[in-house]
């Protein structure tokens, strides 16, 4: 039988809205293509086309300055409204680039990633964070965060690899987000898979969504009080942030 030119269309309409299974991406742009951008104190959110890692030809720089006379938090990031749900399952990647001077030691913790919910309404905590992925010194970290909002436990992984400066990483994780023993978390750097962990609890006993943030928060400054080292002034550069449902999604290698 053939089909008439209108039918065919909506067939391959209907068969390219079933094969899609990439749920979020961003090449690099902003404030375009994010449901919000925050900027800290003297924080910068910027798009640039001198640093990229996609075909797109852009990248999103950021930017913090310590200030020893501020006592807020160091936030220059993108935010994705639409991250999980308790029950959901997905996978979530990016690339980034430390500047190349980045000063590693003494170590303290600048986060890269965060997953997020506002608890304001349970008189036990504001904005909190469960997944988060950060470097400490020179080597990646990531947790998850579990039990409830008013008694949370956190579970962290650390020295999962060891980060350079000046050059392009890459990080997927995949998620089964459940706090019943049934969840899995995976993490993988530059390809190579350095996090697995099955039947354990991976969010919390809430049904809320959780945000997916990109971007450097400098929480060791706010959370140890002070700067260790002498490299008060920040960047890092991020391109190819996708979730999705299949690990090529969200890899920043298999989507252009």
């Amino acid at each position: 039988m053939q089909l008439t030119p209108i039918l065919s269309g909506v067939l391959a309409a209907l068969s390219a809205t079933v094969s899609a299974t990439q749920t979020f991406a961003n090449r690099g742009t902003t404030p375009a293509g994010w449901d919000f951008v925050l900027k800290e104190h003297e924080g910068t959110v910027d798009q640039v086309t001198n640093v990229v890692y996609g075909t797109n030809g852009t990248a999103i720089k950021v930017t913090q300055t310590y200030d020893p006379s501020y006592t807020g938090r160091y936030h220059s990031e993108v935010h994705h409204f639409t991250g999980y749900h308790r029950g959901e399952q997905g996978f979530y990647g990016f690339a980034f680039r430390l500047q190349q001077d980045w000063q590693f030691s003494p170590a303290q913790s600048y986060n890269l990633g965060q997953f997020i919910a506002d608890f304001t309404d349970t008189g036990c905590d504001d904005w909190m964070p469960s997944s988060m992925v950060w470097i400490i010194g020179d080597q990646l970290a990531t947790r998850v965060k579990t039990n409830t909002v008013c008694s949370q436990v956190t579970t962290e992984f650390k020295n999962l690899a060891t980060v350079s400066a000046g050059v392009w990483h890459k990080v997927e994780i995949q998620a089964n987000w459940q706090n019943d023993g049934t969840g899995f978390y995976k993490l993988w750097f530059d390809g190579v898979k350095v996090l697995e962990k099955f039947n354990i609890d991976t969010t919390i006993d809430d049904t809320r969504e959780f945000q997916f943030h990109v971007g450097l928060y400098a929480n060791g400054w706010h959370d140890d009080g002070a700067m260790k080292g002498t490299q008060p002034f920040r960047q890092v550069w991020y391109d190819q942030i996708a979730m999705g449902t299949t690990f090529a999604d969200a890899d920043p290698d298999q989507w252009s």
